[in-house]
């Protein structure tokens, strides 16, 4: 369950980290060691119910991006004190955020808990940011941090080959590897084997390898975006993605 509290003034830290301009690692929070939303801080804005509480306010916002109102703008308004906007972004990006957990914890809950910590994150940062790139890079950056964390230290408590690579996309609601929707048997077979043999390869991937994969493949992330989510410049993240996929096709060779 998605609970909603905002944090109180003094959950924010109220230092700054000097006069000069914003840099990326001002911009990311800090990672903490725990997996899970702290008791003591709360969640916010992330309950159906008390978001529909807010609808009138997230529908102003709603009407101030018809108008041409970006991301930036929204959470610049954040920054500016207006909780409706971080309603409103919340809202936008919270499924999506949520599937791409998913990809790295492989599991629902867990999935939850790390989407909830990302908007925590991003709502104890806002004295911080900065439009000096797009939003989502900038939401991608600390969901993807968090991910590799969690990652790293649940490795040994997670089953083998099970990241879901054919889950339907949220958008579109079309699964990802299935390309008929009446296989045969042997179809049917084939298909599940080529499933477990992508799981496989790919989570076996090195980790800045496999973050690549999923941000361009099932988040639509260009290589600017992915490059500046990995703090990489564009052409090394071509090639981090072109050894990536060569790894895929050498290792799946059977399947392609």
């Amino acid at each position: 369950m998605w609970k909603k509290r905002k944090p109180e003034s003094s959950d924010v830290s109220a230092s700054k980290e000097g006069t000069s301009a914003s840099t990326d690692s001002q911009q990311d929070p800090q990672l903490s060691e725990s997996n899970r939303v702290q008791e003591d801080v709360g969640s916010i804005a992330l309950n159906h119910g008390l978001l529909a509480m807010g609808a009138r306010a997230s529908t102003a916002v709603a009407d101030s991006i018809a108008g041409g109102l970006t991301d930036a703008d929204v959470m610049l308004r954040v920054k500016a004190g207006d909780d409706s906007a971080f309603d409103y972004l919340v809202q936008k990006y919270r499924r999506q955020i949520i599937n791409f957990m998913y990809r790295m914890a492989h599991n629902s809950a867990a999935a939850e808990d790390l989407a909830q910590e990302v908007f925590l994150r991003v709502y104890r940062s806002r004295a911080n940011y900065e439009p000096s790139a797009k939003f989502t890079t900038w939401l991608y950056r600390i969901a993807t941090n968090l991910g590799v964390n969690y990652a790293r230290d649940t490795r040994h408590e997670r089953p083998e080959n099970v990241m879901n690579l054919d889950e339907p996309d949220s958008e579109t609601g079309q699964a990802q590897d299935l390309a008929d929707k009446t296989p045969s048997v042997e179809e049917e077979i084939l298909r599940r084997e080529r499933l477990a043999a992508i799981k496989a390869r790919v989570e076996a991937l090195p980790e800045r390898q496999k973050m690549a994969v999923l941000m361009h493949k099932y988040q639509q992330m260009d290589y600017r975006q992915i490059a500046e989510v990995l703090k990489l410049s564009e052409s090394a993240t071509k090639s981090l993605l072109f050894r990536a996929y060569e790894t895929l096709r050498t290792e799946l060779k059977e399947f392609v």
